[in-house]
């Protein structure tokens, strides 16, 4: 895109926030904010509009506008956009609603009520109908779970409850809205990128972990998604892998994942961008990424036209099945006559001749030899047709193994009208010779796995038993759910449940909590009650919470001590058994692949001076390697 009036320097940015705005009836990519721009980059607070097809780039003029920020969003309600917090300095997190009415180009500082909502950054939002509903973000005091929802109409902030399948604290995340669904995909936890994916229904204001068949886009955070049609789209993030290329796809109809490489996105690094649609162009604003040893590089904006992408695919009106192909640049859906009986006769179904379907003939199996296991299994997970929700299991007679199917792949083979013929070079003595030359080669097409599954003389079957995998719930959710319900019995706010811990250290049978959790003196109140609880949600017998090192010779503990008699402990780590006083002696539970590198040094008749021994974290193993 060849940009005209501003300098293309101005949208050299990452951390900014991007929407659809309105100018004479025509829409352009409105940006706000970010770090970068021109000369000494820095955090900025310009309001750019682009026009996307003229490449025409303009500032805003406004009397007043938000200050300076980055890691904010941006959101569109009717004919008004909203900024809602973001990160001005390392220890400037802001919480202020701003509003920019495109009849007037004017901001103007919204004075909010209810619920107060706490200063953050890298959250994520998206309204449905006159709410904004904004989930987790960061700040100086931790990673937050909680959901908010302004109510534009009435300038009031109001916390929901947590219940359901509520997910995890999280930052850098994406939520986009669907009708009257929203959609979350990602993120991080303060400890790995996500990759989970969940719904939310406000009207009954719970959440559901989404469960998907193909292939799930990899864990990252910082990244884009849109809603294109009946499509969810996701793309770039961190960490940055070779498939930055593509574009990951969900069929929300169906819940099938597939990929499309699109090349343009090789030149640019998807990293902390915005995406923004019009019509069926999908406008990339910002990005980047900044490297002491490399520098800085910014993205140039770019434009990938949505609807030549959906051309390439042949959507099936009664399934609608898209399925990820194999194939390293192209992804494969299959019509009506592709998918029909492609099993054929090879496979035949144990099931009642009447059954239309998965639903009405309940959970299926795939019944095959052992020795077709292996490589049935490869296929099956790869092209995700697996069902993860049960478990793989052997027949009563020890002879075959017994795949729980789901339905995406059950459907490819109920419609009996047309067959594919029986390809002759996949033979019954092919497919194992095949697992070691194609499939490891990562090459295998839609079509030559049916078929390879077609020559293993599997059979259907019902699935009886129907052993499932009890759902598990973490940790952090139970936590959630206990402490909720103990507020709820006090009448306490649930802006509480922002103070609880994202994450935890484990220093022999005692749980460490970080020091910047609970920090409200409101807690006190019912410590009799909560600790127990938070130590029953973690699996542990005693609980602490970490204070400040003394900054003292020996760097003594302040460790606090919520349950349990002593701080006495016995930590094993490297095959040496260390017992201390916790609340007295400090111990770092980090670099344990860096003691046990160390351990395995040949050091024998060496003088090893350690400058920073503490309690013997390095010198330890070599005492237990050389002289014990």
């Amino acid at each position: 895109m060849k940009i005209s009036g501003e300098p293309i320097e101005k949208l050299f940015l990452w951390g900014q926030s991007s929407c659809v705005f309105t100018v004479g009836g025509e829409q352009r990519v409105l940006t706000f904010g970010g770090f970068g721009g021109p000369g000494r980059h820095s955090r900025r607070n310009c309001s750019l509009l682009l026009d996307h097809k003229s490449g025409s780039l303009t500032e805003m003029i406004c009397k007043e506008s938000p200050s300076p920020r980055m890691g904010h969003t941006v959101t569109s309600v009717g004919n008004s956009t909203y900024v809602i917090g973001g990160r001005g300095g390392p220890s400037e997190i802001l919480d202020d609603v701003w509003v920019l009415q495109s009849t007037e180009n004017t901001w103007l500082r919204l004075e909010c009520i209810g619920n107060n909502f706490r200063p953050r950054h890298r959250h994520a939002a998206a309204a449905a109908a006159s709410k904004i509903y904004v989930f987790g973000g960061l700040s100086n005091e931790g990673i937050y779970s909680c959901m908010n929802v302004f109510d534009t109409k009435s300038k009031q902030w109001s916390m929901l409850a947590a219940a359901g399948e509520w997910p995890c604290a999280r930052h850098s995340h994406s939520l986009v809205s669907y009708g009257s669904k929203l959609f979350m995909f990602g993120g991080h936890d303060g400890q790995q990128a996500l990759n989970d994916f969940y719904s939310f229904d406000t009207t009954t204001l719970k959440w559901n972990k989404e469960s998907t068949n193909g292939g799930t886009p990899s864990p990252r955070f910082s990244h884009c998604m849109f809603i294109y049609k009946n499509y969810l789209g996701v793309l770039g993030g961190c960490p940055i892998t070779g498939n930055n290329q593509e574009v990951t796809l969900l069929n929300l109809k169906h819940g099938v994942w597939f990929s499309v490489s699109i090349p343009v996105l090789s030149q640019c690094l998807c990293v902390r961008s915005s995406s923004v649609l019009i019509e069926d162009d999908l406008v990339i604003v910002g990005g980047g990424a900044s490297c002491y040893a490399f520098g800085t590089r910014f993205n140039e904006p770019i434009i990938i036209d949505l609807h030549s992408v959906d051309s390439m695919f042949k959507l099936d009106n009664m399934y609608g099945m898209l399925i990820q192909s194999c194939d390293a640049t192209s992804t494969v859906d299959l019509s009506r006559d592709e998918q029909s009986g492609i099993i054929g006769h090879a496979m035949k179904s144990q099931n009642d001749a009447r059954s239309g379907g998965f639903t009405d003939s309940g959970p299926l199996i795939l019944q095959l030899e052992k020795k077709y296991a292996k490589l049935a299994k490869d296929i099956l997970k790869k092209f995700g047709w697996l069902d993860l929700a049960r478990k793989v299991r052997v027949s009563h007679d020890n002879n075959h193994v017994l795949f729980p199917v789901n339905e995406a792949f059950h459907v490819l083979n109920t419609d009996k009208r047309i067959k594919m013929e029986h390809d002759d070079s996949c033979t019954l003595g092919e497919p194992l010779a095949f697992s070691e030359n194609k499939l490891a080669g990562d090459n295998l097409s839609l079509q030559n796995a049916l078929k390879i599954l077609s020559s293993c003389n599997g059979s259907f079957l019902k699935d009886e038993l129907a052993i499932s995998r009890k759902p598990s719930k973490s940790p952090q959710t139970i936590m959630i759910e206990f402490v909720s319900s103990l507020l709820e019995s006090k009448g306490m706010s649930y802006q509480l449940l922002e103070q609880l811990p994202a994450r935890w250290e484990t220093l022999g049978d005692i749980i460490i909590l970080p020091k910047t959790c609970f920090k409200d003196p409101l807690w006190e109140s019912v410590g009799e009650e909560l600790w127990p609880l938070i130590a029953k949600s973690l699996g542990a017998q005693r609980l602490a919470r970490q204070g400040k090192i003394m900054p003292n010779g020996t760097r003594d503990s302040t460790l606090e001590l919520l349950l349990g008699d002593n701080g006495w402990v016995t930590h094993h780590e490297n095959g040496i058994r260390y017992s201390l006083d916790a609340t007295k002696c400090m111990f770092s539970s980090g670099n344990r692949s860096e003691k046990l590198r160390m351990g395995q040094l040949n050091c024998r008749d060496e003088v090893v001076v350690d400058l920073f021994a503490g309690i013997g974290y390095f010198v330890l193993p070599f005492l237990v390697k050389y002289v014990l």
